[in-house]
């Protein structure tokens, strides 16, 4: 089969103000692609020029860099628009489209000229608050309601499905989470002494919450634990700072944002990755620490979270704290990692979208 994926925003940016990284090769949508290409299909991945590479890179497949238009309206980290998509969608005769959301510009121009062809994969659940909430809900309410009345939704979580429900007819009972590259991400059960975070040192990941938890946790169980901060971001001073006043610094580790080749080896070896976040949708990352074995003690907040709960794959606790970090290392959430692992490869996706292609036809 012919497919294109439109993905503009291809990692996640907290500002208008894009840091573009050395390669896109570490991003989900790639591996994403990676997959459909290895099981046959001619694949062809159109994303937002803002989010190309510093580094030169050769891909397996075809990569177009859409510009953005209307910067000052439409952020490019949060609703860009790509008006070339029409003409893309046209040139080739694609037996699928995979466009990401629909309250999206490209998405709108897709479900108005590729409908018959097109699968809006859907991750939010609920209503986003550019421009204070206002354009979303007249978005769903309004545009979606007319406009993707007969495109064929199919959501990341079961989340998404119930908000996206109210105002979309043509749901898929088939829900997609983001998938992990196995090949990648290998399991082991060998683990060190230590906890990983794997995230932008931002506001919102509340890091803060898991220093003093670990600090209480060297107090109480362990004074011989290590954490390893891995990331980048605004508050890594005042995170940096907190650490020092904690009296921890022999124990905490900033290592900067990683390739995923070295990420992946310092959080195959953790006893548990750890989450504090109050915003978020499906994490990335948690998938990936699932898939090298490692449980994730995390809130209730990220999507995720109600598979974690629902097969041992860690702990979801709002109000987590040194206690619930001593529990997370027992070595039954390992072994649950390791028998649901399959479950998340960016393979048993691909099969899960033959299965949303069948409900185009």
């Amino acid at each position: 089969m012919k497919i294109l994926i439109v993905n503009p925003i291809i990692y996640t940016s907290e500002t208008k103000n894009i840091s573009r990284a050395k390669s896109i090769k570490d991003t989900m949508i790639y591996d994403l692609c990676l997959a459909f290409l290895q099981n046959g299909n001619e694949v062809t991945l159109a994303t937002a020029e803002d989010f190309k590479p510093t580094q030169t890179e050769e891909y397996p497949f075809e990569v177009i860099w859409m510009k953005t238009r209307f910067k000052s309206i439409c952020p490019v980290n949060s609703l860009p628009y790509c008006p070339e998509i029409k003409r893309i969608a046209k040139s080739t005769a694609f037996d699928c489209i995979i466009t990401s959301e629909v309250f999206s510009l490209n998405s709108l121009m897709l479900s108005m000229h590729s409908r018959k062809n097109l699968i809006v994969w859907h991750e939010l659940g609920k209503h986003n608050k550019i421009f204070h909430g206002i354009a979303s809900r007249f978005w769903y309410g309004v545009i979606a309601r007319l406009c993707f009345k007969n495109t064929l939704i199919v959501p990341r979580s079961p989340q998404a499905k119930a908000f996206i429900s109210q105002y979309c007819r043509n749901v898929s009972d088939i829900i997609i989470d983001h998938g992990v590259n196995l090949d990648k991400f290998t399991f082991t059960a060998d683990k060190g002494n230590y906890f990983a975070v794997s995230s932008q040192l931002i506001k919102r990941k509340r890091i803060d919450k898991i220093l003093a938890a670990f600090a209480d946790y060297l107090k109480k169980y362990d004074i011989t634990a290590k954490l390893y901060i891995m990331g980048d971001g605004d508050e890594k001073q005042n995170l940096e700072n907190e650490v020092n006043r904690l009296n921890i610094c022999d124990s905490v580790v900033f290592t900067g944002r990683l390739m995923h080749s070295e990420l992946e080896k310092r959080l195959a070896h953790a006893m548990a990755m750890l989450v504090y976040t109050e915003k978020d949708n499906n994490m990335i990352s948690i998938v990936e620490s699932i898939a090298v074995g490692t449980p994730v003690l995390t809130t209730t907040v990220p999507y995720n979270a109600s598979y974690i709960t629902e097969y041992g794959l860690g702990i979801a606790d709002d109000n987590w704290n040194c206690d619930t970090l001593k529990e997370i290392t027992d070595k039954k959430y390992i072994e649950a990692c390791g028998k649901y692992r399959e479950k998340i490869s960016t393979k048993s996706k691909v099969e899960l979208f033959y299965k949303a292609f069948d409900e185009l036809k």
